[in-house]
């Protein structure tokens, strides 16, 4: 009986406590190859890649902020992020947390790890923490060498946002950080459906995929046509909500929205994650995962999350259908048109003019008159009108829209080309397009602005 007790007296003095075993599989993921090569290149590759697209003289004007990557330096990050929040985070997530427990399945190593610890429970939350602190780390690399690389290539210069009124160096430095930091909830979720599924498939090789597959799926979704609700209800969109920072005001439904439901994965799959590594059978040491009991533990109860966030979405919401609504589309290119007229003012040296002054308006419509005037499609048409302090004539412009179903849309100046069309016009940064030949803008779909 004595002996029984000092064994256990034993056993409790050394048991491994969380702080230690955090520290012990931090230094078992460092010390893989792959984990240092993605450290290395989140922290370099990014900086070379922003500076060396600054530098070259087409810009990738298809990508959100590509188009103002000559004119400052924080365009860079911002572009960065549009990448990174569709292929390089859902990516990075299944390298690293995909693989912290299937590793010690392929080596066969979780008896000497239970021995060791004696605590499925504290080697969970080690492992969990361990790529969690990784996973910050490759995407603070992201952030830091982006903005690093387009502040030194281009400079510290005002960013045009996506209503294009004008953001201060000092602003924008701001929102850059902050949508750096917005999109921290969906790496989350994807790194928690990356526990799961490495604890649920063992060392199947789905289980390192889980999160690139879950993420490419989410993103096919996005840009189909879905309802508000359900577009909101996925992680995915926080992603792309981010873009609603850059507006004045500031569209941040959307965005708190997606953040929300980025966190509710996150808890949700962690605790999935967690229940089944906790009741897991250790003896067994040719297991290889349970397809069956992934789906049962795993993939249902997701599947229900997003039923239940539809639901409340929906009930929380004014907003049906798409949210691109006729009203919304005319305001956003009439906020924008007016804010870059301004900027065009001040670069073609000008009498000075102010937004309240030019009472800019635009009329929209979709293909034909038989055509709904809502919805995402690359048809839209509007006419933008505005005045001028002392000339009685109103001056008209004409844009094609291509509005994505996210509500990105782009505007592509078709007339006149003295006011749309393309030419040079002298910055301080040198020779850039004219603003008002194409620009970038930003539909909220909750908006619940009064119509007219």
């Amino acid at each position: 009986m004595t002996a029984t007790i000092a064994d256990d007296n034993a056993a409790v003095v050394h048991r491994v406590s969380v702080p230690r075993g955090y520290r012990f599989e931090l230094v078992k993921l460092v010390s893989q190859w792959r984990i240092r090569l993605l450290v290395l290149a989140c922290w370099i590759v990014p900086a070379l890649f922003v500076a060396a697209v600054s530098r070259q003289s087409t810009l990738p004007s298809d990508t959100l902020f590509g188009r103002w990557m000559h004119a400052t330096g924080w365009a860079g990050p911002l572009v960065m992020l549009g990448f990174a929040g569709s292929w390089a985070l859902p990516l990075l997530t299944s390298v690293v947390a995909g693989d912290v427990f299937a590793s010690e399945d392929r080596l066969g190593t979780w008896r000497h790890l239970l021995v060791a610890v004696r605590s499925p429970r504290r080697i969970f939350a080690a492992k969990a923490l361990a790529s969690l602190t990784v996973i910050l780390l490759l995407v603070a690399g992201l952030a830091c060498s982006s903005a690093a690389g387009g502040v030194v290539a281009v400079g510290n210069q005002p960013l045009v946002g996506l209503d294009g009124h004008l953001l201060t160096p000092a602003g924008a430095g701001g929102k850059v950080l902050l949508a750096w930091v917005c999109v921290l909830a969906p790496t989350l979720a994807l790194a928690a459906i990356g526990l799961l599924g490495s604890v649920a498939l063992g060392r199947s090789p789905m289980g390192l995929l889980l999160p690139a597959l879950v993420a490419l799926a989410m993103q096919l979704a996005q840009m189909m046509p879905l309802p508000v609700a359900v577009r909101l209800a996925l992680p995915s969109y926080a992603f792309i909500a981010w873009n609603g920072l850059f507006t004045s005001p500031a569209q941040l439904g959307p965005l708190l929205i997606g953040i929300v439901v980025s966190l509710l994965w996150t808890v949700t799959a962690t605790v999935l994650a967690y229940a089944l590594f906790t009741r897991r059978d250790f003896t067994n040491p040719t297991y290889d995962g349970s397809g069956r009991r992934a789906f049962t533990a795993g993939v249902l109860p997701l599947a229900g999350l997003v039923a239940v966030t539809i639901a409340v979405v929906a009930s929380a919401t004014t907003a049906t259908g798409s949210g691109i609504e006729q009203d919304k589309v005319q305001r956003s290119v009439a906020t924008a048109f007016a804010h870059l007229y301004r900027l065009q003012t001040g670069q073609l040296n000008r009498p000075a003019v102010t937004e309240a002054q030019l009472k800019a308006t635009a009329t929209c419509d979709k293909g034909s008159v038989k055509v709904a005037a809502q919805g995402p499609g690359n048809d839209w048409r509007c006419v933008v009108s505005w005045h001028l302090p002392g000339i009685d004539v109103a001056g008209t412009a004409i844009y094609q829209l291509d509005v994505t179903p996210d509500g990105r849309f782009m505007a592509d100046g078709d007339g006149p080309k003295e006011v749309n069309g393309y030419f040079l016009v002298r910055t301080p940064t040198g020779d850039a397009p004219n603003p008002l030949w194409q620009f970038d803008g930003n539909v909220d779909l909750l908006d619940t602005a009064p119509k007219g």
